[in-house]
């Protein structure tokens, strides 16, 4: 009698739950995963080895295409690790503003997450309830930058401008009558810090209706809870951060234990699971989500309370304003060196790493004095756990599979780089 073989199926590059251009070779008993082999490399862009041939300056809009729906976290190490090299002092101002924006990155992040991966799971709702507060936060990025994604707004040294007084204002259209209208413009009418102010005192009931949806919900735990389990050693020999190591119960937080910007001057506490399963993590991403919300909460306060400077007065790294450049021969010289050649680095190396939404994102630098970076290297978080993924993988199911990347939350933009 002929001898039964496990049979090999491809999910993906193009699976709507593959969350990116994933091909993962699963190797099948029935329905049961006996490996899971990632084919990575397929969205490969060379970020690395570009940046080689840019100034620093140029480079900064590849890092929001990295991870493309945690736009400002990836500018933010990149920025720090040339501060780090330059020795340049980022005013406290700028520091509240980028700890601002890294939070309302977070929340997009976190909302693209939770939408998909519930999406993925069978829960239709889930997806459009988390739309909704991702318009606003949207609004947040193009009301400072102008962009709605890909936004280029910190700059080695501060952030590109200070936050505007005024928010763009919807107009009546054949759509939207003028009550309609008046109605979205509510929140719209004082500054950008009053629209996040209003943003904050509703979010926390917005994130109880998404607990109502899915926290208790039956089919959701059964497609979650004992699924995916990392003891905590196994988390930290896979080399696992971000919500992917807490919610094995390590409360590790970059935030927290190594602070940058303006981190260390706010409150906040660092949510951890206990069994390490994907019902954990999904709870420590939402507890996340109302930390966020309360940094981004205290940030809003300070920021009305404390005018002052948002970028470095090193003209050699910033440039001047456009006033004193066109009053002043020197001013003039400065700028037309920094848009021209950039400004150059003192050789040495430097690493910078930021607690990403995803976990731990960090930018190693090497300078050789120049005016672009001699060697850059990107550590994703995503990479680090997708190859985990057949470790988590192992005798669930095909259905499995998909909860499975859904609660690395990958990317892969990151990944591939």
């Amino acid at each position: 009698m002929a001898e039964i073989k496990n049979y090999t199926l491809n999910f993906g590059p193009q699976h709507p739950a593959a969350h990116g251009v994933l091909r993962l070779v699963l190797e099948l008993d029935g329905e049961v995963v006996q490996r899971a082999d990632p084919h990575i490399g397929l969205l490969h862009r060379a970020t690395e080895k570009l940046a080689e041939s840019k100034t620093y300056i140029q480079s900064l809009p590849y890092m929001d295409r990295l991870d493309y729906v945690s736009m400002m976290a990836n500018e933010q190490a990149y920025c720090l690790a040339i501060e780090k090299l330059l020795q340049v002092d980022v005013p406290l101002r700028a520091q509240y503003i980028r700890v601002l924006f890294a939070e309302i990155t977070r929340l997009l992040n976190h909302l693209l997450w939770l939408g998909a991966h519930g999406f993925d799971c069978g829960a239709m709702n889930i997806l459009i309830y988390c739309f909704r507060e991702r318009e606003a936060l949207f609004d947040m990025y193009e009301a400072v930058s102008g962009a709605r994604m890909h936004a280029a707004y910190f700059r080695p040294g501060g952030v590109y401008r200070d936050l505007p007084d005024t928010m763009p204002q919807y107009q009546v259209s054949k759509i939207r009558n003028a009550k309609a209208i008046a109605q979205l413009n509510e929140n719209r009418q004082g500054s950008l810090l009053d629209f996040i102010d209003d943003f904050c005192k509703n979010f926390p009931g917005q994130v109880d209706e998404y607990e109502t949806l899915l926290t208790n919900n039956r089919i959701w735990k059964q497609r979650t809870v004992g699924i995916a389990v990392v003891s905590p050693e196994r988390a930290l020999n896979l080399g696992f951060s971000g919500p992917m190591l807490r919610g094995s119960g390590i409360a590790w937080d970059l935030r927290k234990k190594q602070p940058y910007d303006a981190y260390g001057l706010v409150d906040f506490d660092i949510p951890v699971g206990k069994t390490g399963d994907c019902y954990d993590r999904y709870l420590v991403r939402v507890a996340e989500m109302r930390q966020s919300n309360r940094i981004m909460k205290q940030c809003v306060d300070w920021l009305r309370a404390n005018p002052g400077p948002v970028i470095t007065d090193d003209h050699k790294v910033a440039p001047p304003s456009r006033e004193s450049m066109k009053s002043n021969m020197e001013e003039l010289i400065h700028h037309f060196k920094l848009f021209t050649e950039g400004f150059h680095v003192p050789p040495g190396e430097a690493y910078a790493a930021v607690e990403h939404p995803k976990g731990e994102f960090g930018i190693y630098i090497v300078s050789d004095g120049a005016n672009k970076p001699y060697r850059l290297k990107i550590r994703p978080p995503g990479f680090v756990h997708l190859a985990g993924m057949d470790e988590l993988t192992r005798g669930h199911m095909i259905a499995d599979a998909v909860a499975i990347i859904g609660t690395m939350d990958i990317v892969f933009g990151e990944i591939d780089r």
